[in-house]
This record gives C-alpha cells, structure tokens and sequence, in this order.
C-alpha cells in the first residue's frame, strides 16, 4: 500500500476537501492520506504545475499525487494518471498541471483514465466535482493496489501531455533573464526559473553584490543591488538578498519581510528579471 497525496485550490472553507477524504477511506479504510496544500489560488494551474515539482521527488516511488485545479471541469479536457521517472505516480486534468513534472523529472507513462471503471459509484450524473468522483476515487484505487496502473486506462503518448507556454532562462553576455515562477507564498520571496548553475556563469561568489532588474509587460517594477547570500541571516533585518532556494533556482527576498508585496511583484511568464554583476562603484 502507497501514500496519497491530496493538492487542490479547495481550501479548507466548505467540505471538498473532507470529501475527497472520505472516497479514499470508502475505497481503502488503512490507506494513509495526507495534503500537499489546498491553497492553491483559484483556477491557477500554473502554481499547481510548480508544487507539485517541490514536491513530487521526495516522496518515495509508488506514492500517489491526486492534483485537482480544474477550471474545465466537465468540458472535454482529459482525465489522466502519469507515471514520473522515479517512480511516483500522479491522477489530474490533462490542463497543463504536469508542465513542470513532464519538463524537470519526467513521464514515462501516461494514460487516460478509464471513467466506465474508474469512478465513484452512483455519481455518473456529476459533472462538476471529478476531483472527489473520479480523481480521489481512482487515485486511492490505485494507491491501495486495488487496481494496477494500467488498470487506469489506455495508454497515450507521453507527448500528447499538455504544457503551459514556458520561457527558458538564458544568459546574454554579461546578464542572466528568466521568468518568476511563484512565491514563496508566507514569506513572500520570489522563485525564479534561473538555475544555480546558470546563474554561476556570471562569476558572482558569495557576498558579491548583484544588480536585480524586475519587469513586467508594461514597466520596470524594481532595479537595485543586493547581496548574494548563503542564507538571510548573512543580511540585516529588512534588507534584500538574493539566494539558491530548496529547487537550486535563484530567489529573491527581504530578510524578514515580503519581497513581493513591497513592490507588488506578481508571476507567470509576463514577469521577467535580469541578474548581473554589480558594476564596482568607487568613491573619491
């Protein structure tokens, strides 16, 4: 028996979340199931796509991630499970929600699932809540060892899988651009799409200072200098700092407040920023 692992953008204010619970516990009563968040903002299939790239890789091979973000919801988008390379599977909308798993740790597997088997009981006259009737529902089949994961359904090409529209980050001479990808949503950082080791391509060690240029389609939002730091104990309180986050990408921060809504930074690949090297500035 696998973990399940639940994401949605539900929240916890009505009784969606507990029902998806429930169809796992019908299915399985031992089966372990646990959150990855439900505070996904509404509709917004690109955050989905990133956590569940945080995530995926640290749970053990066989466990299953049931994402549910799913604003085509009973329209003709399909249901499908997926099989990463390292083993984890994942039951979502074919909507763009694998974007980052398909690009970064990839598929080997995919398949459309099968709703003339896989799907909760008496609840063929629903259209409007797959993410309890038939994502929960096959997922904790599946978790439990219930049923296999070609029992899911009929193959289809891994390609076929759906992506979002992405900008790869690239250096230009003496600058590094890439896109903010997401928030550190409590604290506010900023998570770009810059490797670690594009990023050392400019030569910057730590304590080096680099000039951060923030954009979006209409204007610069934020240009200055900032350290590269460790960690936010190698700034003063209220000061920014660029840093390798948990993903080995470059983000942004203020030590101890929100980069973010200071400067009402947002994301999606409309918001660019662009690193270099800080030119050395020398006083008489």
């Amino acid at each position: 028996m696998n973990p399940l692992i639940l994401q949605s953008d539900f929240g916890y204010a009505d009784g969606a979340v507990s029902a998806m619970y429930g169809v796992a516990q019908g299915v399985c009563p031992e089966l372990r199931v646990f959150d990855l968040t439900h505070d996904i903002p509404q509709y917004d299939i690109w955050e989905a796509s990133y956590r569940l790239i945080q995530t995926v890789s640290y749970w053990p091979k066989g466990s299953v991630f049931v994402s549910v973000v799913d604003p085509g919801v009973g329209s003709t988008r399909r249901s499908i499970g997926v099989k990463t390379a390292e083993g984890q599977y994942i039951i979502t909308p074919d909507n763009g929600t694998l974007t980052h798993i398909k690009r970064m740790c990839g598929i080997v597997e995919a398949r459309v699932i099968d709703e003339s088997i896989n799907r909760l009981p008496n609840s063929g006259e629903s259209y409007t809540f797959h993410g309890r009737d038939i994502y929960a529902y096959t997922g904790a089949r599946l978790a439990s060892g219930i049923i296999t994961f070609e029992q899911v359904g009929p193959a289809v090409p891994v390609d076929s899988v759906i992506e979002l529209p992405v900008i790869e980050a690239r250096r230009e001479e003496e600058t590094v651009t890439g896109t903010i990808d997401v928030l550190d949503v409590r604290f506010g950082s900023l998570w770009t799409n810059i490797s670690r080791e594009l990023f050392a391509q400019l030569g910057i060690q730590h304590g080096g200072r680099v000039e951060v240029t923030i954009t979006n389609d209409t204007r610069t939002l934020y240009k200055n200098i900032m350290v590269y730091a460790k960690s936010f104990a190698d700034v003063n309180v209220g000061e920014p700092l660029l840093y390798i986050n948990s993903l080995d990408c470059v983000a942004v921060a203020i030590n101890q407040g929100s980069f973010s809504k200071a400067y009402n930074i947002g994301t999606g690949i409309t918001w660019r920023i662009t690193l270099r090297k800080a030119p050395r500035i020398v006083y008489e």
